[in-house]
């Protein structure tokens, strides 16, 4: 199937752009590892967190995904909860929920370079 981190973002201006159906965003979440469908009050949304190694590096997260989300001209709610809580949502807000700009944002993240950023996850 799409290999999104190869596509752009549509202008979300489009008339004919409408939110997919649940149906299809769970066909197509497997194609964004890490990342998770919501449903908040009927809106669907792609949620992903991480918990990063300082304040500073939560900004530092925040800055390299506001690079991609500006050369995209598609932009995630970012939240940065306590002091090393990062999680990021995205929808597109112009339809009142997903379009395939979303994935595309989505495999994006994914693709930089955030392991110096992160806290080490505890051995078993």
């Amino acid at each position: 199937m799409d290999d999104f981190s190869a596509k752009k973002c549509v202008p979300c201006n489009a008339k004919d752009l409408r939110p997919m159906t649940e149906e299809t965003a769970n066909e197509l979440i497997s194609k964004v590892p890490d990342w998770n469908l919501v449903n908040e009050s009927g809106v669907l949304k792609l949620n992903r967190s991480w918990k990063v190694k300082s304040f500073l590096k939560g900004l530092e997260l925040f800055r390299l995904v506001a690079e991609v989300a500006e050369s995209e001209g598609h932009h995630p709610d970012l939240h940065l909860v306590g002091w090393n809580n990062v999680t990021i949502e995205i929808w597109t807000h112009a339809v009142g929920g997903l379009t395939e700009n979303d994935f595309i944002l989505a495999a994006k993240i994914n693709g930089l370079p955030l392991q110096d950023l992160l806290r080490r996850k505890a051995k078993n």
